[in-house]
Formats: C-alpha cells, sequence, structure tokens
C-alpha cells in the first residue's frame, strides 16, 4: 500500500516538472543585468508591462530592457495601424518573440522566416490568444460594462417613509481592447429615485423622478463617430411628466488613454415635452453633451457628464442636466457608489421649480 502512494505521488510530481518544463517562464533582463522571471501580459512602443513571479505586476519601458525571450505566441501590431480590414489584418506579425537591444525578432513556425521589428515602430505586442478572442463579434448581451448601484430605506413609526434609488452606467465596446481601432459601441445610463412619506393629517410627499438615456456610436476612425440617442426623463418634482428626446448627430474623443476619455458630442433632435395636465409641445432642438472618464487610484472610477439641449423653435424651452458619480471598490466586483443628477427645464408649468437635484448612495456590482 505504502509503495503505491509513494508512486502516486511520484507521478504527480514528474506531472507538474513536466508541465513547468512545457511552458518555461519568460525571461526579462534588464540593462544593469537584473533578470526578472514570470509573464509577458503586453507592450506598447513605450513600456512593457511584465508578471514577475516575485514582483507582480510592473511596468517597465523599452530603455531600461536589454533583453526579453518568451516561449508563447504573440500578436505584434505594427504602430499606427488601424485593423479595420482582413488586410489590416495581414500585416500583423505572429509568433514567438526574442527581443534584444530594442529589436524584435518573430518566429512565426516552422518553415517560416523569421521576422524582424524595431521597439519604436511597434504599437502593440499582446498575446496571441487575447488577439484573437478580440476580433470575435459578441452576441447582444455579451461584453457589457459598467456599475450597477442600488439603495432602500424604510420607516414605519407615526411617520412612514420609504425611499428606493438606482443607478447604472453601462457600455458595450466592440472591440474592447484598447490595441484595436473602434467599431461600434454602446451606452445606457439609468438613474431613478422614489420616494413617498406619510403622516397622520398630512398630505402625503412623493418623490418620483427617472432619467434613461441611449446611445449607439458607429466609428468612422479610431476618434470619430456618428451616433445615435434617445433619452427619457420623468420628474414628478418638475411637473414633467415625460420628455422624449431623439437625435442623430457625431462624436469626438478628444482623450483617450489608459487612465481617462473624454467624448464631445453634438446632434440634431425632436424633443418631446408633456407636463401634467398640458398637451405635448413638440420642439426642434440640439443636443450638445461631453462625458468623461477616469480611472483614479486603489481602483476608483469617476465618471461625469454634461448635456445641454437648447430649442431652436421655442427658445425659451431649454433644458439641460448634469451628472457625476464615483464608484469606490470594496470586495472584489462589489463597491460603493455615490453619484448625483441635475436637471433644469427652462419653462416648467406654474408652481414648479426649474432646478431638480438628485443625490444617490449604495452598494454597487460591476460587469466583468
Amino acid at each position: 500500500m505504502r509503495s503505491k502512494i509513494f508512486a502516486c505521488l511520484a507521478s504527480i510530481l514528474y506531472l507538474g516538472v513536466f508541465a513547468h518544463a512545457a511552458d518555461p517562464p519568460d525571461v526579462l533582463t534588464l540593462v544593469d543585468g537584473e533578470k526578472l522571471l514570470g509573464k509577458l501580459v503586453r507592450a506598447t512602443a513605450g513600456s512593457v508591462l511584465f508578471h514577475s513571479d516575485d514582483a507582480g505586476d510592473v511596468t517597465i519601458p523599452w530603455s531600461k530592457i536589454k533583453e526579453l525571450t518568451s516561449s508563447r505566441r504573440f500578436a505584434v501590431v505594427p504602430k499606427g495601424l488601424e485593423i479595420r480590414t482582413k488586410e489590416a489584418e495581414g500585416q500583423i506579425r505572429r509568433g514567438t518573440l526574442a527581443i534584444r537591444d530594442q529589436n524584435i525578432q518573430i518566429a512565426p513556425g516552422e518553415g517560416q522566416s523569421l521576422q524582424t521589428m524595431t521597439v519604436g515602430g511597434t504599437g502593440f505586442i499582446v498575446d496571441e490568444a487575447a488577439y484573437l478572442k478580440a476580433l470575435h463579434n459578441p452576441k447582444l448581451f455579451e461584453d457589457w460594462k459598467g456599475p450597477i448601484a442600488g439603495g432602500l430605506s424604510f420607516v414605519k413609526a407615526t411617520q412612514k417613509s420609504e425611499t428606493f434609488t438606482g443607478a447604472t452606467h453601462l457600455v458595450r465596446a466592440i472591440p474592447a481592447e484598447d490595441w484595436l481601432s473602434p467599431r461600434n459601441r454602446t451606452l445606457v445610463d439609468f438613474t431613478i429615485s422614489y420616494g413617498k412619506v406619510d403622516q397622520p393629517n398630512t398630505p402625503e410627499v412623493k418623490t418620483n423622478l427617472f432619467h434613461i438615456d441611449i446611445e449607439r456610436d458607429q466609428y468612422f476612425s479610431s476618434r470619430v463617430y456618428a451616433l445615435g440617442q434617445a433619452s427619457f426623463d420623468h420628474n414628478f418634482s418638475l411637473g414633467l411628466f415625460l420628455q422624449q428626446t431623439y437625435g442623430v448627430g457625431a462624436g469626438w474623443t478628444a482623450i483617450r488613454n489608459d487612465r481617462q476619455t473624454l467624448d464631445l458630442k453634438g446632434t440634431a433632435s425632436y424633443i418631446s415635452q408633456n407636463f401634467n395636465g398640458q398637451e405635448n409641445e413638440g420642439l426642434i432642438g440640439s443636443v450638445f453633451g461631453e462625458v468623461y472618464h477616469r480611472n483614479l487610484p486603489a481602483g476608483i472610477k469617476f465618471d461625469q457628464q454634461l448635456t445641454l439641449i437648447p430649442a431652436w423653435n421655442t427658445l425659451s424651452a431649454y433644458s439641460g442636466n448634469a451628472g457625476a458619480g464615483i464608484t469606490v471598490p470594496l470586495y472584489k466586483r462589489v463597491g460603493f457608489n455615490v453619484s448625483m443628477l441635475d436637471m433644469f427645464l427652462n419653462d416648467p408649468p406654474p408652481g414648479f421649480k426649474k432646478n431638480s437635484f438628485q443625490f444617490t448612495t449604495g452598494v454597487t456590482y460591476t460587469l466583468p
């Protein structure tokens, strides 16, 4: 019996050693002679993201790297190449890498000649499996990203009250990787706040508002795109039963990097306003907006947007909204969210204010 146990342990050890030998670690050598063992995650023309077995993820400029070797296969995207056609995909070189003195040697496979590129002529280096996955067209409910937040409050005593708040900001970009040229993007924003207070011999006090907007972007280049928008607003506090806005226009990504993005947009729009007890009003106007996102330290994310809506056929019927939110990670995909939405209507019904402010806090779950 004991001999069988030893034989089994020996077999496991042998298989572990064999598996390790079949997939040796990548080796990165710095110009000062220090060596790091681990895994090449990705690289750009300026730096390398390397997962060291000892130090974890480290970003190292190419100027400090003397040599890097890997037995795994990678895709090397030339600098400035926009991958939109099969011809562009054919310019991407794939194979195992040997990098030395700012030159990249790519071995495509048996029977194929070695290819050489300079580090300066490289846009991105990514794992071949990740590259092939990025070319996949996701289905309708795949690859959505963003936080979903919600909060509840109940009081039952002499005074009864109930409050519900919720917010979400979802983005579906195709492809999702920043080293590929964007093709299209879908954005969905939803904010709701509902509250009711009951007290003996006192009229009921109610808060009820929501904001929904949906946008579809179709890219002409890496930064310019056509877009279609639809938004819906209900605001009991402003006497607004429903405002519908539909528009088409163009957008420009003014800033896009690993830390932040800024989009500027403009549309020609049709706006339908329905105030409580009044007939619908049809407006011809525009929607001018900006959307900003920033990744802060410790995994904190900040989102902000501003929208201005002038009406050209009734100049007094302009409106707008502004929102901002911070999501703080707590555990894995669970976090804490603080957000606000301010809505302005210049021509509400008599007796209503022009402005409403919504503040939302709650627990969030971030989609992978």
